[in-house]
Parts: structure tokens; sequence; C-alpha cells
């Protein structure tokens, strides 16, 4: 896991250096999104796999296929393979991200999977603290493919370690209850809905006719085929599993949604230094750290539900921190605060959805609600994010000033928040 979030830390910042040198920064939102839609489809993948034979085989495929698409992205020679190889990487950050989870809720009991959880985060402080200056400075240096080719480099002995350690251990899951199996979502179905997230994430890139179809035809491909992965009842926040794979897109899209725009803001239209941004993303992978131990150690015996209604109002408060930051008047670093006060709610409030939704899992059936929480998470971040920037495109492109198109922006998220805040109570675990 350390590995993994040097990875995924330390190859973000590069992404705009590699696609302005691959002369492809038109198609930089599709390379973007193709990261996250892919997770959707790993998560899916690696939730089966290991209700099928546990969760060390979809762990060490991922883990290998981590290395393979370092690799493929570091030998790009268009845009178009590095939109390949951040597809294959989000396919396997997807698979490792559930078998994780999943290994926790068939090898822990209750008592002990929120402090195994909160030691999942703690392993991205350090890559957080080093991750990204240190793949700036070899990209200014060096080059963007130095970055790609050293994590590799990095990786693929641990990799090896992996498949090593767990070849032959791995052992089914307990089967499930007749009555409670799901219907397992076809790998056709998987594979249309990360095509259609991809979609709708390059549709609200931009606000012209040339952006539409690919908008409305990436909506109508979620709208058909994502309740086919989610739950029964999701939609509706049906008490126990629906309820708690809803609030996990809520709260997802709005971190999400926050860590790309505050940044953004503070670059266009702050002319802050790059250092400052890299600054806030390391302070919030610290707070969201610390706060995911706080809830493990000195909060456990508050029931989880209670912590997800405090998480949400926190992240209501970096919300409100956001929109008041766009003001001309106040400081930078009030905006980059926000990144910061939302970890905190994060921190609260992801670990203890992770242990309602394994609390909730049918017997076996742990790698399945992980899936649907990375599927639902994956959901709502695409859906946030692109509801967010669809209202930024229309402010700006009405007249406004970009500081308001931020405001509305962010104010939105006010939506998602009030909305988790009310639905806690029904992701509550029998007998709390």
């Amino acid at each position: 896991m350390f590995l993994t979030g040097l990875a995924a830390l330390a190859v973000v910042p590069t992404l705009p250096t590699a696609a302005r040198d691959l002369d492809g920064v038109p198609l930089f939102p599709l390379v973007a999104g193709c990261f996250v839609a892919a997770s959707l489809l790993g998560g899916v993948l690696g939730g089966h796999w290991a209700d099928r034979s546990g969760a060390q085989r979809p762990l060490a495929a991922g883990m290998v296929l981590a290395v393979a698409t370092l690799l493929v992205s570091a030998a790009s020679t268009s845009i178009w393979q590095l939109a390949a190889g951040r597809f294959l990487d989000g396919l396997a950050g997807g698979m490792v991200a559930v078998s994780i989870n999943a290994a926790i809720g068939q090898a822990y009991p209750d008592r002990l999977r929120s402090r195994a959880l909160a030691l999942m985060s703690a392993c991205w402080i350090i890559p957080s603290l080093v991750g990204p200056p240190l793949a700036g400075l070899v990209a200014e240096w060096w080059s963007w493919r130095a970055v790609f080719y050293g994590l590799a480099a990095l990786t693929v002995l641990p990799a090896l370690a992996v498949v090593a350690v767990l070849r032959g251990r791995s052992s089914p899951a307990a089967p499930a209850q007749s009555g409670d199996r799901p219907s397992r979502p076809a790998l056709m179905v998987a594979t249309t809905v990360s095509v259609g997230a991809a979609l709708g994430q390059y549709g609200s890139s931009g606000w012209d006719l040339r952006h539409l179809p690919f908008a409305v035809g990436g909506l109508a491909l979620l709208v058909v085929f994502t309740p086919r992965l989610l739950p029964p009842g999701t939609w509706c926040a049906l008490r126990g599993l629906p309820a708690t794979v809803l609030l996990r897109g809520l709260s997802s899209g709005v971190f999400f949604t926050l860590e790309a725009l505050v940044p953004l803001m503070l670059v266009t239209d702050r002319d802050v230094a790059p250092v400052v941004t890299g600054l806030a993303f390391t302070g919030a992978a610290v707070a969201w750290a610390a706060s995911s131990w706080v809830q493990s150690r000195l909060l456990e015996r508050v029931p989880r539900h209670r912590l997800v209604v405090a998480g949400a109002l926190v992240l209501a408060v970096a919300v409100v921190v956001a929109a008041v930051g766009t003001l001309p008047v106040m400081p930078a670093s009030l905006a980059a605060s926000a990144m910061v006060v939302a970890a905190v709610g994060m921190g609260l409030l992801a670990p203890s959805l992770t242990v309602l939704s394994l609390s909730h899992a049918p017997s076996g059936r742990q790698g399945c609600a992980s899936s649907a929480m990375q599927t639902s998470q994956n959901l709502g971040q695409i859906t946030v994010l692109g509801v967010s920037s669809t209202l930024f495109n229309a402010c700006v492109g009405a007249g406004s000033t970009e500081p308001v198109g931020y405001c509305a922006a962010f104010g939105l998220l006010l939506a998602p928040c009030i909305l988790a805040t009310l639905l806690a109570t029904r992701a509550r675990a029998r007998g709390a």
C-alpha cells in the first residue's frame, strides 16, 4: 500500500507535462478521466474475484499490472498510449483497493477492522510528503518519463514478492448464504459503465457542441447500466448496504471535486506557486491519516453512523471555506485550507462507511460489497465533478468572472453534504 500510494501521488503532477510533450493537451481530460473510469471496472473485477477465490489473487494480479502500466505510460509515443496506460493503472488500482478491503473483511473481526483501515491510511503519509515534490523535481530536471520508469523500478520487486508470498495460499471465501447471493454483474456491463464514465468526464470538460454528444452518450450509458453494479435500492437509500454505498458516492464526489477545483483555482485565478498547492495536497493526506487514526483509537466506541454525520458536517464546512476563499479579498491560503478541512471529514467518514459496508455484507460477499463501494466512489467522483464543472463553464460562458463560477461550483457541493448528513442513520449497523 505504501508503494501504491507513492506511485499514485507521484504520477499525477507529471501528467500535464507529459500531455504537453505528446502534443495532447486538448485530450488531457480524457487522460485524467481514464484512471477513475477504469478503477470502476477494476473494483468490480477484483471484488467478484475475491469472493470466488479469496482476496490474495486479485491483489497479486493488481500489483503486477500496476508495474506494467507504469512501463506503458513511460514509453508513450502519443497521448492515446498515455491514456491507455492510465486506464490500465486505474484497472490495477481498483483491483488492489477492493482486494485490500475484502481481505480486511475476510481476515479481521469487526472490532479490529477500523484499526486495519487506519493503518492503510497511514501508509499514505510519507508518499504524500515526498511523492509530489520529488516527482516534480525529476520531471523538471530530467524527464517525466524518468518518473514512470523510476516508479516501475521501485515497485517491481515488491510486486514479485507479493506474488511469491501469496502463491498457493489463496483459499475460497466463505460461501454466501443462498438467499443473500446477488446476481453477478457481467463483465460487459462493468466495461460499458467504465466507458460511459470516461465519455461523461470528457464531455463535461467543455461547454460547446463538440463535447455535448460525449456528455449525453456517457450519461445515457451510466443511467442504463449503473444500477446493475450497485445493490438494489441504492438510489432510494434503503437501509443497510444500499444507503452505505450511496453515502460513499456522495462524500467521495465532494472531496474529489474540491481536490480538483481548488488547485485549479489557485493556479489559474490566484497565480499561486505550485509549491503551495503541493503543500495543500500534503496537508490533506496527513490530515486524513490523523483523522482516521482518531476514529479508530479515540472514537472506536462511537456508533459508525454518527461518525458519518460528523464527517459530512466537516465536509460542509470545507465547502463553505472554499467558497469564501474565491473572494478576491481573501488570502489564497484560505481556499487551500479547504482541502485540509475536507480531509479531516473524510478521515472520519470513509473508514466508518467501509466498516459499515462490511458489517452489512452477507457472509462471503465482502468482495461484492467492496466493489459496490468502489463503483459508487468512482461514479460519485465523476458525477459531482462533472456537474460542478458544467456549472462553472456555464457561469463563465454567460459572462461571469471565474471567481463567481468557482463560487457557484463550490456552493453546489453543499447539496450532497446535506444529503449525506440526513441519510447517515439509514446506514446504521445492526444493534447500534
